[in-house]
């Protein structure tokens, strides 16, 4: 333990270091408030952004291109935002909107129009230039221009290859190894096919002195020889940019012009919020509200642990929103959800902890070994629940895209900040607080004797109810299929719909929307799942709805026209497609699926048995479930905070059960020979029954504000999360444990048997 000086010293600085975090979160520094939780990117949805829409120059383009174009241009805008989205708006049109971004013409200047990319070899089959350098008159300098049309060059054969064949490019800087001058280069990386085509294109040009033109939209944008032999590898290096601009610019042009389709640019405009300021003022003051409410627990709960554990929170909370400034992550709904989870993470780990630190007082252990048996005991539990979790969210940031890139960064950011505060943070403290004086045993803990309660005994009935439970999502979904209704009420973001625009003659703010136009369109479609956006200076308001026929178009229009003296000449409509494109789906898939199996390897490896990673994704499996039948059920929209909130139920459920199983471990440890397994599950349930509780109920209490004064979307998003916690909680409890007793007594069971036949024979 530490000196009293030195605690003085701590319990200061952590004073400083909660005033300095409130200053940085609250004001910020400087003109611009750096740091400031004002200045957090924030998605289209809390903030806005830019909508940009192109059109495809082919004027009937199939599905597959489609498809292909906009899977690719995701990919590329991500680099402005994880919660950027693509989508397809009729039959040849492709809307991208961008958050956090508020200048459209900066973004299409850097994004580049999307256009046809080709490498042209400098001579044709017959020997003589396709390309040659030539003075420009409007721009007074020389160019490349091509000496034949491109009909002639294709026909000829000497297209080496199109951007399609391009995998990346990213502009670089790099030392001369000579000068020790910065070069401006582009690092190129081929495609397999591009690859092949490259290597053959550079061994002609190589051995004849001759460049390739790299021709877009158009243009010559660089025309480099080549001069260190063919390339063969897949990748290569474009030098003689004079800045970093230039170098930024053609490593845009060969990305974009990697597309399937040639596009142009139709409008761009900015967007606002979709939920605006008072959803977010609303979910701002429900936060607070709830993180004061879990700190009184805490305090009521572990009396002066719980004090420290209430500072260590506002360090965690202070923390997170200086890091998302200092990361720049956009926050959306979905990173919402993996702050909230973060926060019960660094609950858990504070309660796993003071949770010890009483069973060793009421064991009799001083206050001095008791605080040090705490942290040392609760150190595996809170280790192994934040990395599977960890490892998790870092599968989902490699693999996943758009709102679940977003979910898993936030949730990292969460879970290292949590394991910090819970770890180091709390440890020094409460060290502090003993050096000062404050020793006696009453203010860390009323000593409690656990009662053993007999979880196994009942296994059979938690087994009927979860199986009865989880029918009922496969069972409500069918019947709404055989009524002629989806399965799931899919929103915007699964299924596409409809996209109105229409030009009020006043600016509506986002009440207004909400109040007055929300319930008129409503009125016509029959569905609450529909999304408003404002133009940014203009009257104009964007309304996204579920899939409209012609009918319901001209009623819509109509109520429009009648209710705001709108001119319905100036009203126009686009089917627009999922923003969740099947790529997208398919990614996500993968992304949990291979989280899920990472989880199982990691248990499996840190508790030495397959049955405790088995009965794990076993009752992920039934959270899953449980949670599925509670969409089916209350027909909340499906869409991309779904994909959040399943994350977050898997998250949150995995961590709780590794505290049940750590304590099994720790327990099996030291059983006696004529001692039952089945004594030892129930004792490791009951032991870590009030972790379990209380976790659960702070993570609630924070999720149940938020729904209490949230508006429609949040709490949309809100109650899937509640009812996850609370089935993430029993099957935890009720359901891990048994099933890891019942795999353990068949195998042993099977064993003994065989056994018994050999001595038989002998």
């Amino acid at each position: 333990m530490m000196k009293k000086k030195t605690g003085v010293v701590v319990l200061i600085l952590t004073v400083i270091m909660v005033g300095l975090l409130a200053f940085t979160s609250g004001v910020g520094f400087g003109s611009t408030g750096t740091g400031a939780a004002k200045n957090i990117k924030t998605g289209l949805d809390l903030a806005g952004g830019v909508s940009i829409t192109y059109e495809a120059v082919e004027a009937d383009p199939s599905s597959e291109d489609m498809a292909d174009t906009i899977y690719k241009l995701q990919k590329r805008v991500e680099g402005y935002s994880e919660e950027s989205q693509v989508y397809q708006e009729g039959s040849n049109r492709i809307s991208i909107e961008i958050p956090g971004v508020s200048d459209a013409n900066a973004v299409l200047e850097e994004l580049g129009t999307p256009g046809s990319l080709l490498f042209i070899a400098q001579k044709g089959s017959d020997g003589t230039d396709n390309y040659s350098q030539a003075y420009n008159s409007e721009t007074q300098s020389y160019e490349y221009q091509l000496n034949k049309t491109l009909e002639e060059i294709e026909a000829d054969g000497s297209v080496i290859m199109t951007g399609s064949d391009v995998d990346t490019a990213e502009a670089a800087v790099r030392q001369d190894q000579t000068t020790q001058a910065s070069q401006y280069v582009v690092n190129m990386t081929l495609t397999e096919s591009g690859k092949t085509k490259f290597a053959d294109a550079t061994q002609i040009a190589f051995e004849n002195s001759q460049t390739i033109g790299i021709y877009y939209d158009g243009t010559f944008v660089s025309v480099p020889g080549v001069t260190n032999g063919a390339i063969t590898g897949g990748e290569c290096e474009i030098s003689g940019m004079s800045n970093m601009e230039e170098a930024n610019n053609l490593a845009s042009y060969i990305r974009i012009g990697g597309l399937n389709l040639e596009l142009n640019e139709v409008h761009s405009q900015v967007v606002g919020a979709q939920l605006g300021e008072d959803a977010i003022r609303t979910s701002l003051i429900a936060g607070a509200i709830g993180l004061v409410l879990v700190m009184l627990f805490m305090i009521f709960v572990y009396l002066v642990p719980g004090v420290i554990a209430s500072v260590a929170l506002l360090i965690y909370t202070g923390l997170v929103l200086v890091l998302l400034n200092a990361f720049d992550l956009t926050l959306t709904l979905p990173g919402i959800a993996g702050i909230i989870l973060g926060i019960g993470m660094a609950v858990d780990a504070n309660v796993i902890i003071y949770a010890r630190i009483r069973e060793e007082i009421t064991a009799g252990s001083s206050t001095k070994n008791a605080i040090q048996a705490g942290f040392q005991k609760a150190l595996s539990a809170i280790l192994d629940g934040n990395i599977t979790t960890l490892i998790a969210a870092a599968v989902l940031g490699w693999l996943g895209t758009g709102s679940v890139r977003g979910f898993a960064m936030t949730l990292a950011l969460g879970i290292v900040v949590s394991m910090f505060t819970a770890l180091v943070v709390s440890r020094f403290i409460i060290k502090a607080v003993y050096a000062i004086g404050v020793r006696d045993e009453k203010f860390y803990a009323r000593p409690k004797k656990v009662k053993v309660i007999d979880f196994l005994g009942k296994k059979k009935v938690f087994f009927i109810i979860s199986i009865i439970i989880m029918l009922v999502g496969p069972i409500t979904m069918a019947v709404q299929s055989g009524s002629g209704n989806k399965m799931l009420n899919y929103s915007l973001e699964f299924v596409g719909g409809t996209s109105t625009t229409a030009e009020f003659n006043e600016d509506l703010s986002i009440a207004q929307l909400d109040s007055d136009v929300r319930p008129v369109v409503m009125g016509v479609t029959g569905d609450a799942n529909i999304s408003m956006q404002k133009v940014v200076g203009s009257n104009q308001v964007v309304i996204k709805t579920r899939e409209l026929d012609v009918t319901e178009r001209e009623a819509l229009n109509k109520a429009l026209a009648e209710n705001f003296q709108i001119d319905e000449n100036t009203i126009s409509a686009e089917s627009i497609s999922s923003t969740i494109s099947n790529e997208m789906r398919s990614d996500a898939i993968l992304a949990i699926a291979v989280a899920t199996l990472c989880m199982l390897l990691y248990i499996w490896f840190r508790f030495k048995d397959i049955r405790f990673a088995s009965s794990a994704v076993l009752a992920l499996l039934h959270d899953v479930f449980v949670i599925l039948a509670f969409y089916a059920v209350s027909r909340i929209s499906v869409g991309n905070t779904f994909i959040a909130c399943m994350l977050t139920i898997v998250g949150y459920s995995i961590n709780a059960t590794i505290v049940i199983f750590d304590r099994i471990r720790e327990n099996m440890h030291g059983i006696k020979k004529n001692e039952d397994i089945k004594d030892v599950v129930n004792a490791s349930i009951s032991q870590t029954l009030t972790r379990s509780i209380y976790t659960s109920l702070t993570t609630f209490i924070m999720i149940a504000v938020l729904a209490v004064m949230g508006v429609a979307s949040i709490r949309e998003f809100a109650m899937p999360i509640m009812v996850g916690i609370v089935c993430g909680g029993y099957s935890s409890v009720c359901i891990t444990g048994a099933l890891w007793y019942v795999m353990k007594t068949k195998l042993v069971k099977k064993k003994v048997e065989v056994k018994g036949k050999k001595k038989g024979k002998k």
